[in-house]
Protein backbone atom coordinates (compact mmCIF):
# COMPACT_ATOMS: atom_id res chain seq x y z
CA UNK A 1 0.00 0.00 0.00
CA UNK A 2 1.56 3.45 -1.25
CA UNK A 3 1.39 6.20 1.38
CA UNK A 4 2.00 10.24 1.01
CA UNK A 5 3.83 11.92 3.86
CA UNK A 6 3.08 15.48 3.42
CA UNK A 7 5.69 18.46 5.00
CA UNK A 8 2.51 21.15 5.20
CA UNK A 9 3.16 24.89 5.61
CA UNK A 10 4.85 25.61 2.10
CA UNK A 11 2.56 27.87 -0.18
CA UNK A 12 2.48 26.67 -3.98
CA UNK A 13 3.18 29.12 -7.21
CA UNK A 14 2.79 28.94 -10.61
CA UNK A 15 0.32 27.40 -13.22
CA UNK A 16 -1.17 23.93 -13.15
CA UNK A 17 -3.10 22.78 -15.78
CA UNK A 18 -6.30 20.06 -14.75
CA UNK A 19 -5.85 16.52 -16.33
CA UNK A 20 -8.53 15.40 -18.94
CA UNK A 21 -12.03 14.61 -16.58
CA UNK A 22 -12.22 11.02 -15.87
CA UNK A 23 -15.75 11.25 -15.32
CA UNK A 24 -16.02 11.75 -19.22
CA UNK A 25 -13.16 9.22 -19.55
CA UNK A 26 -15.16 6.21 -18.18
CA UNK A 27 -18.42 7.15 -20.25
CA UNK A 28 -16.93 7.47 -23.69
CA UNK A 29 -14.31 4.62 -23.35
CA UNK A 30 -17.28 2.49 -22.99
CA UNK A 31 -18.82 3.92 -26.17
CA UNK A 32 -15.73 2.46 -28.38
CA UNK A 33 -17.44 -0.70 -27.99
CA UNK A 34 -20.46 0.77 -30.11
CA UNK A 35 -18.63 0.61 -33.23
CA UNK A 36 -16.36 -1.58 -35.26
CA UNK A 37 -14.42 0.94 -36.46
CA UNK A 38 -11.30 2.56 -34.80
CA UNK A 39 -11.92 5.62 -32.01
CA UNK A 40 -9.66 7.92 -31.15
CA UNK A 41 -9.53 9.50 -27.63
CA UNK A 42 -6.99 12.03 -26.29
CA UNK A 43 -6.50 14.09 -23.15
CA UNK A 44 -7.50 10.85 -20.94
CA UNK A 45 -6.16 11.14 -17.43
CA UNK A 46 -3.94 8.23 -16.84
CA UNK A 47 -5.02 7.07 -13.92
CA UNK A 48 -5.96 4.57 -12.15
CA UNK A 49 -9.66 3.88 -12.77
CA UNK A 50 -9.31 4.88 -16.86
CA UNK A 51 -5.98 2.50 -16.96
CA UNK A 52 -8.01 -0.03 -15.45
CA UNK A 53 -10.66 0.16 -17.54
CA UNK A 54 -8.99 0.61 -21.00
CA UNK A 55 -6.85 -2.74 -19.62
CA UNK A 56 -10.36 -4.40 -19.57
CA UNK A 57 -11.04 -3.67 -22.89
CA UNK A 58 -7.99 -4.83 -24.00
CA UNK A 59 -8.71 -8.20 -22.64
CA UNK A 60 -12.45 -8.34 -23.92
CA UNK A 61 -10.64 -8.35 -27.41
CA UNK A 62 -10.41 -4.25 -28.30
CA UNK A 63 -7.29 -3.55 -30.31
CA UNK A 64 -5.96 -0.70 -27.99
CA UNK A 65 -2.72 1.86 -28.98
CA UNK A 66 -0.99 4.25 -26.63
CA UNK A 67 -0.26 6.49 -29.29
CA UNK A 68 1.14 9.26 -27.13
CA UNK A 69 0.68 10.91 -23.13
CA UNK A 70 -3.11 11.21 -22.77
CA UNK A 71 -3.93 9.56 -26.48
CA UNK A 72 -5.35 5.93 -27.40
CA UNK A 73 -6.70 4.54 -30.31
CA UNK A 74 -9.25 2.25 -29.98
CA UNK A 75 -10.66 -0.94 -32.02
CA UNK A 76 -13.17 -3.24 -31.36
CA UNK A 77 -13.66 -5.25 -34.78
CA UNK A 78 -13.19 -8.56 -32.78
CA UNK A 79 -14.73 -8.88 -29.67
CA UNK A 80 -13.89 -11.89 -27.37
CA UNK A 81 -18.13 -13.11 -26.20
CA UNK A 82 -16.36 -16.27 -24.41
CA UNK A 83 -14.40 -13.95 -21.99
CA UNK A 84 -17.82 -11.83 -20.90
CA UNK A 85 -18.34 -14.86 -19.61
CA UNK A 86 -15.05 -15.39 -17.66
CA UNK A 87 -14.85 -15.04 -13.74
CA UNK A 88 -11.83 -12.57 -14.35
CA UNK A 89 -13.80 -10.73 -16.35
CA UNK A 90 -16.92 -10.11 -13.76
CA UNK A 91 -13.76 -9.93 -10.96
CA UNK A 92 -11.98 -6.60 -12.90
CA UNK A 93 -15.67 -5.22 -13.25
CA UNK A 94 -16.51 -5.51 -9.74
CA UNK A 95 -13.16 -3.35 -8.90
CA UNK A 96 -14.03 -0.65 -11.29
CA UNK A 97 -17.80 1.22 -10.68
CA UNK A 98 -17.24 2.71 -14.57
CA UNK A 99 -18.45 -0.93 -15.92
CA UNK A 100 -21.69 -0.95 -15.32
CA UNK A 101 -21.62 1.23 -18.26
CA UNK A 102 -20.65 -1.48 -20.31
CA UNK A 103 -23.88 -2.91 -20.12
CA UNK A 104 -25.45 -0.52 -22.40
CA UNK A 105 -23.28 -0.82 -25.29
CA UNK A 106 -22.91 -4.66 -24.78
CA UNK A 107 -26.82 -5.14 -24.40
CA UNK A 108 -27.16 -3.21 -27.87
CA UNK A 109 -24.20 -4.36 -29.90
CA UNK A 110 -24.72 -8.64 -28.72
CA UNK A 111 -27.86 -8.89 -26.88
CA UNK A 112 -26.54 -9.70 -23.41
CA UNK A 113 -24.21 -8.76 -20.69
CA UNK A 114 -23.04 -9.31 -16.87
CA UNK A 115 -23.32 -7.40 -14.29
CA UNK A 116 -21.43 -8.22 -11.07
CA UNK A 117 -22.27 -5.44 -8.03
CA UNK A 118 -19.41 -2.57 -9.41
CA UNK A 119 -16.93 -0.82 -6.94
CA UNK A 120 -15.67 2.04 -6.53
CA UNK A 121 -15.56 4.65 -3.53
CA UNK A 122 -17.66 3.52 -0.17
CA UNK A 123 -18.93 6.35 0.18
CA UNK A 124 -23.16 4.88 0.70
CA UNK A 125 -25.54 3.39 -1.65
CA UNK A 126 -25.35 3.67 -4.95
CA UNK A 127 -28.70 2.15 -6.66
CA UNK A 128 -28.67 0.91 -10.39
CA UNK A 129 -32.38 1.16 -10.63
CA UNK A 130 -32.23 3.37 -13.20
CA UNK A 131 -30.17 1.78 -15.61
CA UNK A 132 -31.90 -1.72 -14.92
CA UNK A 133 -35.80 -0.10 -15.37
CA UNK A 134 -34.42 2.06 -18.25
CA UNK A 135 -32.99 -1.10 -20.06
CA UNK A 136 -35.63 -2.99 -19.46
CA UNK A 137 -38.01 -0.30 -21.01
CA UNK A 138 -35.83 -1.07 -24.19
CA UNK A 139 -36.46 -5.25 -24.27
CA UNK A 140 -34.33 -6.77 -21.81
CA UNK A 141 -34.94 -8.67 -19.00
CA UNK A 142 -32.58 -9.19 -15.83
CA UNK A 143 -32.58 -12.32 -14.07
CA UNK A 144 -30.49 -12.82 -10.91
CA UNK A 145 -27.68 -15.63 -10.66
CA UNK A 146 -27.55 -16.23 -7.08
CA UNK A 147 -25.02 -18.89 -7.26
CA UNK A 148 -22.22 -16.40 -9.11
CA UNK A 149 -24.02 -12.99 -7.28
CA UNK A 150 -24.42 -11.21 -11.08
CA UNK A 151 -27.44 -9.98 -13.24
CA UNK A 152 -27.61 -11.16 -16.21
CA UNK A 153 -29.38 -8.98 -18.99
CA UNK A 154 -30.84 -10.23 -22.22
CA UNK A 155 -32.69 -9.27 -25.33
CA UNK A 156 -35.84 -10.06 -25.96
CA UNK A 157 -35.97 -9.60 -29.66
CA UNK A 158 -33.03 -9.34 -32.18
CA UNK A 159 -32.80 -5.59 -31.85
CA UNK A 160 -33.15 -3.09 -28.88
CA UNK A 161 -36.76 -1.19 -29.20
CA UNK A 162 -37.15 2.62 -28.62
CA UNK A 163 -39.27 3.94 -26.44
CA UNK A 164 -40.47 7.04 -23.99
CA UNK A 165 -39.29 6.73 -20.62
CA UNK A 166 -39.25 9.25 -17.10
CA UNK A 167 -36.39 8.50 -15.53
CA UNK A 168 -36.95 8.07 -11.47
CA UNK A 169 -33.11 10.36 -11.21
CA UNK A 170 -31.18 12.15 -13.01
CA UNK A 171 -28.49 9.55 -12.95
CA UNK A 172 -25.40 10.78 -14.81
CA UNK A 173 -24.13 6.82 -15.73
CA UNK A 174 -28.34 5.56 -16.32
CA UNK A 175 -28.55 8.42 -18.68
CA UNK A 176 -25.39 7.75 -20.25
CA UNK A 177 -25.89 3.74 -20.28
CA UNK A 178 -29.77 4.44 -21.96
CA UNK A 179 -28.21 6.87 -24.12
CA UNK A 180 -25.61 4.23 -25.28
CA UNK A 181 -27.93 0.74 -25.86
CA UNK A 182 -30.99 3.73 -27.35
CA UNK A 183 -28.48 4.81 -30.19
CA UNK A 184 -28.59 1.72 -32.03
CA UNK A 185 -32.18 0.68 -31.06
CA UNK A 186 -34.98 0.63 -33.42
CA UNK A 187 -37.27 3.45 -33.70
CA UNK A 188 -37.08 6.64 -31.26
CA UNK A 189 -36.16 7.13 -27.60
CA UNK A 190 -37.57 9.62 -25.48
CA UNK A 191 -35.58 9.82 -22.36
CA UNK A 192 -36.71 12.46 -19.91
CA UNK A 193 -35.15 13.79 -16.38
CA UNK A 194 -31.99 13.29 -18.00
CA UNK A 195 -28.67 14.26 -16.42
CA UNK A 196 -27.10 16.61 -18.65
CA UNK A 197 -23.81 17.74 -17.00
CA UNK A 198 -20.94 18.61 -19.51
CA UNK A 199 -19.40 14.93 -19.63
CA UNK A 200 -23.18 13.65 -21.13
CA UNK A 201 -23.26 16.22 -23.45
CA UNK A 202 -19.84 15.41 -24.18
CA UNK A 203 -20.79 11.11 -24.78
CA UNK A 204 -23.71 12.57 -26.70
CA UNK A 205 -21.58 14.40 -29.57
CA UNK A 206 -18.89 12.46 -29.79
CA UNK A 207 -21.86 9.70 -30.40
CA UNK A 208 -23.29 12.35 -32.61
CA UNK A 209 -20.38 12.58 -34.53
CA UNK A 210 -20.13 8.13 -35.06
CA UNK A 211 -23.23 8.73 -36.72
CA UNK A 212 -26.35 9.07 -34.12
CA UNK A 213 -29.05 11.34 -33.84
CA UNK A 214 -29.58 12.51 -30.97
CA UNK A 215 -31.75 16.13 -30.10
CA UNK A 216 -31.62 17.84 -26.84
CA UNK A 217 -28.23 17.44 -26.11
CA UNK A 218 -27.77 19.47 -22.92
CA UNK A 219 -31.21 19.71 -21.59
CA UNK A 220 -32.85 17.19 -19.49
CA UNK A 221 -34.91 16.01 -22.72
CA UNK A 222 -33.16 13.94 -25.28
CA UNK A 223 -34.49 12.22 -28.10
CA UNK A 224 -32.78 9.73 -29.90
CA UNK A 225 -33.51 8.10 -33.17
CA UNK A 226 -32.04 4.99 -33.54
CA UNK A 227 -29.51 4.32 -36.48
CA UNK A 228 -28.16 0.82 -37.34
CA UNK A 229 -24.30 1.35 -37.14
CA UNK A 230 -22.41 3.65 -35.94
CA UNK A 231 -18.95 4.45 -37.43
CA UNK A 232 -15.07 5.35 -35.81
CA UNK A 233 -14.36 9.26 -34.87
CA UNK A 234 -11.64 11.36 -32.80
CA UNK A 235 -12.82 12.48 -29.30
CA UNK A 236 -11.11 15.00 -27.03
CA UNK A 237 -11.73 15.27 -23.26
CA UNK A 238 -12.90 18.08 -21.22
CA UNK A 239 -10.88 19.52 -18.69
CA UNK A 240 -11.62 17.69 -15.30
CA UNK A 241 -14.18 20.64 -13.41
CA UNK A 242 -13.41 18.24 -10.39
CA UNK A 243 -9.59 19.38 -10.20
CA UNK A 244 -10.05 22.48 -11.40
CA UNK A 245 -12.10 22.99 -7.82
CA UNK A 246 -9.81 21.47 -6.02
CA UNK A 247 -6.86 23.18 -6.99
CA UNK A 248 -9.09 26.47 -5.86
CA UNK A 249 -9.56 25.33 -2.46
CA UNK A 250 -6.04 24.10 -2.33
CA UNK A 251 -5.13 27.80 -3.39
CA UNK A 252 -7.14 29.25 -0.38
CA UNK A 253 -5.59 26.82 2.12
CA UNK A 254 -2.53 26.97 1.38
CA UNK A 255 -2.05 30.57 1.07
CA UNK A 256 -0.98 30.57 -2.40
CA UNK A 257 -1.21 32.57 -5.58
CA UNK A 258 -2.13 29.91 -8.37
CA UNK A 259 -3.48 30.10 -11.80
CA UNK A 260 -5.42 27.08 -12.89
CA UNK A 261 -4.63 27.02 -17.23
CA UNK A 262 -6.88 26.01 -20.06
CA UNK A 263 -9.86 25.11 -17.60
CA UNK A 264 -12.86 25.36 -20.27
CA UNK A 265 -14.88 28.09 -17.96
CA UNK A 266 -18.28 27.78 -20.05
CA UNK A 267 -18.42 24.33 -18.93
CA UNK A 268 -17.48 24.78 -14.98
CA UNK A 269 -21.22 25.46 -14.52
CA UNK A 270 -21.31 27.19 -10.46
CA UNK A 271 -17.96 25.52 -8.96
CA UNK A 272 -16.33 29.29 -9.67
CA UNK A 273 -19.59 30.86 -7.69
CA UNK A 274 -19.58 28.07 -4.78
CA UNK A 275 -15.62 29.09 -3.69
CA UNK A 276 -16.73 32.74 -4.24
CA UNK A 277 -19.59 31.93 -1.48
CA UNK A 278 -16.41 30.91 0.71
CA UNK A 279 -15.21 34.35 0.29
CA UNK A 280 -12.26 33.38 -2.12
CA UNK A 281 -11.28 35.75 -4.96
CA UNK A 282 -11.67 33.53 -8.41
CA UNK A 283 -10.78 35.44 -11.61
CA UNK A 284 -11.27 34.59 -14.85
CA UNK A 285 -8.60 35.79 -17.55
CA UNK A 286 -9.31 34.17 -20.65
CA UNK A 287 -9.91 30.60 -20.22
CA UNK A 288 -7.77 30.36 -17.23
CA UNK A 289 -8.37 30.90 -13.74
CA UNK A 290 -6.32 33.18 -11.40
CA UNK A 291 -6.02 32.62 -7.47
CA UNK A 292 -4.39 35.06 -5.52
CA UNK A 293 -3.02 34.28 -2.28
CA UNK A 294 -5.42 34.52 0.82
CA UNK A 295 -4.44 35.77 3.98
CA UNK A 296 -7.87 35.35 4.90
CA UNK A 297 -11.04 35.03 3.35
CA UNK A 298 -15.11 35.16 4.86
CA UNK A 299 -17.84 32.87 4.19
CA UNK A 300 -21.29 34.64 2.63
CA UNK A 301 -24.69 34.56 4.38
CA UNK A 302 -27.62 34.73 2.55
CA UNK A 303 -29.85 37.97 1.88
CA UNK A 304 -31.81 37.44 5.21
CA UNK A 305 -28.86 36.88 7.27
CA UNK A 306 -29.19 33.35 7.97
CA UNK A 307 -26.29 30.88 7.52
CA UNK A 308 -25.10 29.85 4.18
CA UNK A 309 -25.94 26.18 3.14
CA UNK A 310 -23.96 24.75 0.06
CA UNK A 311 -26.09 21.56 -1.37
CA UNK A 312 -25.03 19.30 -3.42
CA UNK A 313 -27.40 19.09 -7.20
CA UNK A 314 -28.23 17.61 -10.52
CA UNK A 315 -26.66 19.86 -13.24
CA UNK A 316 -26.62 22.37 -13.41
CA UNK A 317 -26.78 22.24 -9.60
CA UNK A 318 -23.08 22.13 -7.80
CA UNK A 319 -21.74 18.43 -8.25
CA UNK A 320 -21.44 16.37 -5.50
CA UNK A 321 -17.64 15.24 -6.51
CA UNK A 322 -16.39 18.86 -4.90
CA UNK A 323 -18.29 18.90 -1.57
CA UNK A 324 -15.46 17.53 0.27
CA UNK A 325 -13.33 20.32 -1.16
CA UNK A 326 -15.60 22.80 0.02
CA UNK A 327 -15.61 21.44 3.29
CA UNK A 328 -12.10 21.41 4.07
CA UNK A 329 -11.86 24.80 2.67
CA UNK A 330 -14.21 26.05 5.02
CA UNK A 331 -12.03 24.88 8.10
CA UNK A 332 -10.19 27.98 7.78
CA UNK A 333 -12.50 30.61 6.55
CA UNK A 334 -13.98 33.25 8.54
CA UNK A 335 -17.51 32.73 9.58
CA UNK A 336 -20.08 29.07 9.54
CA UNK A 337 -21.20 27.32 6.54
CA UNK A 338 -23.75 23.90 6.31
CA UNK A 339 -21.87 21.65 4.15
CA UNK A 340 -25.17 19.51 2.89
CA UNK A 341 -24.23 16.42 1.10
CA UNK A 342 -27.81 14.76 -0.48
CA UNK A 343 -26.87 12.13 -2.44
CA UNK A 344 -24.21 9.70 -0.75
CA UNK A 345 -24.80 9.05 3.26
CA UNK A 346 -21.18 8.03 3.80
CA UNK A 347 -19.33 10.66 2.05
CA UNK A 348 -18.67 13.13 5.15
CA UNK A 349 -17.61 10.54 7.13
CA UNK A 350 -13.71 11.66 6.87
CA UNK A 351 -14.44 14.83 8.98
CA UNK A 352 -13.27 13.00 11.98
CA UNK A 353 -9.86 13.01 10.41
CA UNK A 354 -10.22 17.18 10.12
CA UNK A 355 -11.76 17.41 13.56
CA UNK A 356 -8.26 15.36 14.95
CA UNK A 357 -6.81 17.75 12.76
CA UNK A 358 -8.56 20.70 14.94
CA UNK A 359 -11.19 21.41 12.75
CA UNK A 360 -14.45 22.72 14.10
CA UNK A 361 -16.71 20.51 12.45
CA UNK A 362 -20.12 20.15 13.22
CA UNK A 363 -21.39 15.96 11.50
CA UNK A 364 -25.09 16.24 11.93
CA UNK A 365 -26.18 13.78 10.10
CA UNK A 366 -25.02 11.33 7.40
CA UNK A 367 -25.79 14.39 5.02
CA UNK A 368 -24.69 17.36 6.75
CA UNK A 369 -22.26 19.29 8.44
CA UNK A 370 -22.02 22.36 9.65
CA UNK A 371 -17.85 23.72 10.09
CA UNK A 372 -16.99 26.51 11.61
CA UNK A 373 -13.90 28.81 10.23
CA UNK A 374 -11.60 29.29 12.08
CA UNK A 375 -10.04 31.83 10.12
CA UNK A 376 -6.06 31.19 10.87
CA UNK A 377 -6.54 31.53 14.50
CA UNK A 378 -4.17 28.82 14.49
CA UNK A 379 -3.19 26.17 11.50
CA UNK A 380 -4.40 22.51 11.55
CA UNK A 381 -2.33 19.89 13.27
CA UNK A 382 -0.80 17.35 11.69
CA UNK A 383 -1.95 13.57 11.74
CA UNK A 384 -1.43 9.81 10.27
CA UNK A 385 -4.80 9.12 8.35
CA UNK A 386 -5.81 7.18 5.45
CA UNK A 387 -7.58 7.89 2.50
CA UNK A 388 -11.25 6.32 2.20
CA UNK A 389 -12.46 7.51 -1.05
CA UNK A 390 -11.59 9.96 -4.40
CA UNK A 391 -12.61 13.22 -3.27
CA UNK A 392 -11.88 12.89 0.74
CA UNK A 393 -8.29 12.06 0.06
CA UNK A 394 -7.85 15.58 -2.10
CA UNK A 395 -9.82 17.13 0.67
CA UNK A 396 -7.26 15.17 3.41
CA UNK A 397 -4.47 16.25 1.17
CA UNK A 398 -5.05 19.97 1.08
CA UNK A 399 -5.96 19.56 4.96
CA UNK A 400 -2.06 18.17 5.53
CA UNK A 401 -0.43 20.71 3.23
CA UNK A 402 -1.74 23.59 4.85
CA UNK A 403 -1.07 22.33 8.48
CA UNK A 404 1.77 22.49 11.02
CA UNK A 405 4.31 19.59 10.99
CA UNK A 406 4.70 16.14 9.09
CA UNK A 407 1.33 14.41 8.17
CA UNK A 408 1.13 10.45 6.49
CA UNK A 409 -1.82 9.27 4.19
CA UNK A 410 -2.34 6.17 3.50
CA UNK A 411 -4.67 4.58 1.06
CA UNK A 412 -3.44 6.46 -1.35
CA UNK A 413 -4.28 4.15 -4.71
CA UNK A 414 -7.90 6.04 -3.85
CA UNK A 415 -6.68 9.65 -4.59
CA UNK A 416 -4.71 7.98 -7.52
CA UNK A 417 -7.91 6.79 -9.44
CA UNK A 418 -9.02 10.52 -9.79
CA UNK A 419 -5.66 12.41 -9.90
CA UNK A 420 -3.05 11.83 -12.26
CA UNK A 421 0.56 12.13 -10.45
CA UNK A 422 -0.95 14.96 -7.89
CA UNK A 423 2.48 14.06 -6.07
CA UNK A 424 4.69 15.29 -8.76
CA UNK A 425 2.45 17.71 -10.30
CA UNK A 426 2.31 20.03 -6.69
CA UNK A 427 6.03 18.98 -5.90
CA UNK A 428 6.54 21.44 -9.06
CA UNK A 429 4.80 24.19 -7.57
CA UNK A 430 6.37 23.96 -4.60
CA UNK A 431 4.84 21.31 -1.82
CA UNK A 432 6.98 18.63 -0.28
CA UNK A 433 5.16 15.27 -0.59
CA UNK A 434 6.64 12.41 -1.10
CA UNK A 435 5.29 9.10 -1.88
CA UNK A 436 6.14 5.94 -0.42
CA UNK A 437 5.51 2.18 -0.93
CA UNK A 438 5.18 -0.32 1.72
Amino acid sequence: MSSFIIEGGHPLCGTIKPQGAKNEALEVLCAVLLTREEVTITNIPEILDTLNLIDLLRRMGVVVHHLDRGTFSFCADHIDVAYLESDDYLHRCMSLRGSVMLLGPLVSRFGHALLPQPGGDKIGRRRLDTHFLGLQRLGTEFTYDAERHLYRVESTQERLRGCYMLLDEASVTGTANLVMAAVCAEGTTTIYNAACEPYLQQLCRMLTRMGARIEGIGSNLLTIEGVHQLHGTRHRLLPDMIEVGSFIGMAAMTRSALTIADVSVPDLGIIPDAFRRLGITVLQRGDDLHIPAHDHYQIDSFIDGSIMTIADAPWPGLTPDLLSVLLVTATQARGVVLIHQKMFESRLFFVDKLINMGAQIVLCDPHRATVIGIDRQYNLRHANMASPDIRAGIALLIAAMSAEGTSRIDNINQIDRGYEAIDVRLNALGARIKRIDD
